[in-house]
């Protein structure tokens, strides 16, 4: 066998994929629609200086009740609600993504980043939104 028509890969650079995921271009193209801007800088400070105290102590109350929530609800729902209450509560995010092996986290981790153009008085409010529509989901559910 001829080796000269098998090229070598020695000195070949490796291509490996963007160290976001697709999911992280998606959320920031997201963004860039949703609210005119790429990043989420300027939107997030605004937001921390002028949180609503009556907002802040409806925010707690439901964050209350959403640990009374049962857990069949939806992965989706779960994690709409831990990025809106990390948006909310910590802000932008400011950790590394998870590793591949880690389904779990790093599906955390991509929520909280496609919420993170959303100032903290939008992530309590749509918290609250969000809990008050699984609540009546469940009270429905339980009607039938």
């Amino acid at each position: 066998m001829n080796m000269k028509h098998f090229p070598s890969t020695v000195g070949v650079p490796r291509l490996d994929p963007p160290p976001m995921g697709s999911v992280v271009q998606m959320a920031k193209s997201w963004q860039q629609l949703t609210y005119g801007f790429e990043g989420s800088e300027s939107k997030e400070e605004e937001g921390k200086q002028v949180t609503d105290m009556g907002l802040k102590e409806e925010f707690e109350e439901y964050a209350e009740k959403a640990k009374a929530l049962p857990e069949t609800i939806s992965n989706e729902n779960k994690l709409i609600l831990y990025a809106n209450y990390k948006q909310a509560t910590v802000g932008p995010v400011n950790t590394t993504r998870p590793g591949m092996f880690n389904i779990k986290d790093r599906a955390k981790w991509d929520a909280w980043k496609i919420a993170e153009g959303k100032s903290t008085d939008e992530a309590m409010s749509d918290y609250i939104t969000k809990v008050k529509q699984l609540q009546e989901e469940v009270a429905a559910s339980v009607a039938t």
